[in-house]
């Protein structure tokens, strides 16, 4: 696969099948290349356990992911780490096989085994008990 990106004034820009995306290290120009990092994890990470859940039939109300991000301004202000916290809204959960599912969608997540050895990621789990 091959991206092209363009030179703007205030940064770069590709055109995607939804859009423009602006890139600049300007936050008015533009989503910051550390936001899109951190984007890429928290939600490739996100998509794939809510894909586990459905394929084993568990059912959530809602899956909520923040991440808290540490960066090293010393090393070009690299991101060094990465806690992601899982809120799991449902009812009658097991904290158990959630945990174990959180597992593997880090085993499967593409941007997490992406960056493995350089960015040190946590994953949390809070289940919030919903009832109908």
């Amino acid at each position: 696969m091959t991206l092209e990106f363009k030179s703007e004034e205030n940064g770069m820009s590709i055109e995607l099948e939804y859009g423009k995306l602006n890139i600049s290290g300007n936050a008015d120009n533009g989503f910051r290349p550390f936001q899109l990092l951190v984007a890429s994890i928290a939600s490739c990470s996100a998509m794939v356990f809510r894909k586990i859940l459905t394929k084993q039939r568990i059912s959530i109300d809602d899956l909520k992911v923040t991440a808290e991000v540490e960066r090293n301004e010393e090393e070009a202000n690299r991101v060094e780490r990465m806690t992601l916290s899982f809120v799991v809204y449902g009812n009658q959960l097991n904290e158990k096989r959630l945990q174990k599912n959180l597992m593997l969608a880090r085993k499967n997540c593409a941007m997490i085994r992406s960056v493995e050895g350089s960015i040190d990621i946590q994953e949390t789990l809070l289940i919030v008990n919903t009832t109908n």
